[in-house]
């Protein structure tokens, strides 16, 4: 192999793989997808993939050729759009369509467009998932109003942190403390029916890490050791800045305004729980950024894995329920590959974070730490673990049943 050749294949195929990872691909899932892209280019690979370093090492059959290459990077936000993008142009590269000069500066196009929503929609997003969050916990119309106003608080510190250093790296605890803070205010002087404490939860709820640690147990039982604990204690570090964000912000709170007695409202009817699923997803969509024509894939998926849950749950228990919740949305996703040729990291997402219980880890933790609860939360420790166990389970059995045309 030519030494131009074996430098333009090395270089595309490191560019892809930061770029994967940027945009949220689990480590087991793109070393996969490298060592399948390595070899449709006549290359032999290895890879070592962290949420936070990225090892490549390239080489040519008989070793002519030898390229390592190491980089240290953050850990990557979920891009279902720009995922899905960067699929299609890997693929169009493999078929021959697309040179690998073109695909350097077809990567370079996917990396700099625009949220393709734009802040407004964004804003409407933020809210729709704190309002819809209360809606399933089964709580009152004044949690849902009050939710969804200190989600578009949220969002405002969001937009700051974006333009500031010092406040992005302070994001996760400000945002919990700003919004207990307007919590405590609302309940003092507004509406003594908020549930101050499940109405931070419901609006710093993008923030919770249920669907990290999940990937982070996925990718244990992929044995990908390294990436699996790193990211699993990224995401407990993440989970205790925002509790210990919200614990401070009550506490001045109340040493600011005072408390009230609290006045129980008529709770939402149960039912309300599929309409709260729809307006999930809407907003789970606006804030992957996923491409409008996998609209309806992505919204069957949250119904999907809601759906066969509760059934399940009903049946048997909550553990099997969310063990044939996964199952079914594993089935679901990679039937997806198969019919529109994407990954099935597109729906396989939207279909977990319902099914993810990174709320009810918060809760326990916060039922550990201050010895109140503000939900019903009877062993709710030992449900989360076997919950999360349950998702790894059926996401496996799901790919040994109809295994995935797809490595992402």
């Amino acid at each position: 192999m030519l030494n131009a050749d074996f430098t333009q294949k090395r270089k595309f195929i490191v560019k892809i793989g930061k770029m994967l990872h940027k945009y949220g691909t689990p480590a087991y899932r793109l070393e996969a997808h490298l060592a399948e892209l390595t070899s449709h280019l006549g290359l032999k690979g290895s890879y070592i993939i962290s949420p936070t370093s990225m090892t490549f090492v390239l080489w040519t059959e008989g070793h002519e050729q030898e390229y390592t290459h190491a980089a240290r990077v953050n850990p990557g936000d979920l891009d279902l759009g720009a995922l899905s993008r960067t699929d299609e142009l890997a693929d169009q590269v493999l078929q021959g369509k697309v040179s690998l000069n073109e695909a350097d500066a077809l990567l370079d196009a996917i990396d700099a467009r625009p949220n393709p929503y734009g802040k407004g929609a964004t804003a409407l997003a933020m809210m729709m998932s704190g309002g819809a969050f209360a809606m399933l916990m089964a709580t009152s119309w004044n949690d849902v109003l009050w939710s969804s106003l200190l989600s578009l608080l949220v969002y405002g510190f969001m937009l700051w942190a974006a333009r500031s250093a010092r406040i992005a790296n302070m994001l996760e605890p400000l945002v919990a403390l700003a919004a207990a803070l307007a919590a405590c205010a609302i309940s003092r002087y507004i509406d003594p029916g908020v549930n101050i404490r499940l109405v931070v939860l419901s609006a710093i709820i993008p923030f919770i890490p249920g669907l990290a640690l999940t990937l982070g147990f996925a990718e244990l039982a992929a044995r990908h050791l390294v990436s699996g604990n790193a990211r699993i204690m990224d995401a407990l570090m993440l989970l205790f800045k925002l509790y210990f964000g919200a614990f401070l912000g009550i506490a001045l709170g109340f040493r600011l305004f005072g408390t009230v007695d609290f006045v129980q409202p008529a709770p939402i009817p149960h039912s309300f729980a599929w309409l709260a699923i729809g307006i999930l997803g809407i907003s789970l969509i606006i804030l992957f950024k996923s491409r409008p024509k996998y609209t309806l894939w992505s919204l069957a998926s949250g119904f999907i894995a809601y759906g066969v849950s509760i059934t399940g749950a009903a049946m048997f228990d909550y553990t099997l329920g969310a063990f044939l919740g996964a199952f079914a949305v594993g089935i679901y996703s990679n039937l997806f590959t198969r019919l529109a040729k994407a990954p099935a990291v597109i729906v396989a997402m939207h279909g977990l974070i319902v099914l993810v219980p990174g709320s009810k880890t918060y809760i326990g933790l916060n039922s550990l730490i201050s010895g109140q609860d503000f939900v019903v939360t009877d062993g709710i420790g030992q449900q989360t673990f076997l919950i999360f166990m349950s998702l790894i389970a059926g996401l496996i059995f799901a790919n040994v049943a109809l295994p995935p045309k797809k490595s992402l």
